[in-house]
């Protein structure tokens, strides 16, 4: 069983902020990839951007050249910097954590972005 925990949502101004992390924990088998998936109330959960444990990244195209992803392998972390934040990025933002064998889901963090 993998436990999956995000942190650093919250309120942010348009324009602003903000980071993003989540950590993995209790898996015997190797991470094969860690991402950040968003979901608004009514909708489906959509990618934001995910990074393979080599490094291969992806973006959605509503995001590129505003978030950027990292990952420390070490501790089996990864990272999603916002920056230029909009309106319609405000949603629940949630973490996944894919193995060879599971695909765990974190308790999601909201994001806000309100004047």
């Amino acid at each position: 069983q993998v436990q999956v925990v995000e942190s650093g949502g919250g309120l942010v101004q348009p324009g602003g902020s903000l980071r993003l992390s989540c950590a993995a924990s209790g898996s015997s088998f190797s991470i094969v990839a860690m991402g950040w998936y968003r979901q608004v109330p009514g909708k489906q959960r959509d990618l934001v951007a995910t990074i393979t444990s080599v490094g291969t990244i992806t973006y959605a195209d509503s995001v590129k050249g505003r978030f950027t992803i990292s990952r420390d392998n070490t501790k089996n972390t990864v990272y999603l910097q916002m920056n230029s934040l909009k309106p319609d990025d405000t949603a629940v933002y949630y973490c996944n954590v894919r193995s060879l064998v599971s695909s765990s889901w974190g308790q999601g963090t909201q994001v806000t972005v309100s004047s």
